[in-house]
């Protein structure tokens, strides 16, 4: 994927994870998320802030490709 991001079947199920440990992308911007800091996601996690910027780079990307087909809206009930 790029220097700090792989994507490896035999590391988490081929989830994307930080290169060279087993934390997954989805936990750094998930602990982001949840309150925590910079700081604390690299205590915790052993990971390094451009880890971390990198995490939210790839999170950002996915959300950017994504595509959305809006439904219909629905007819109003009537009595």
């Amino acid at each position: 994927m790029n220097e700090h991001i792989i994507i490896d079947p035999r590391i988490q199920h081929g989830k994307p994870v930080i290169r060279g440990t087993r934390v997954p992308v989805a936990r750094i911007v998930g602990g982001l998320a949840g309150g925590m800091t910079m700081a604390e996601v690299v205590d915790e996690y052993g990971v390094t802030s451009e880890d971390v910027r990198a995490a939210l780079g790839y999170a950002a990307a996915l959300v950017e490709e994504e595509i959305v087909y809006p439904l219909a809206m629905p007819l109003p009930v009537t009595a």
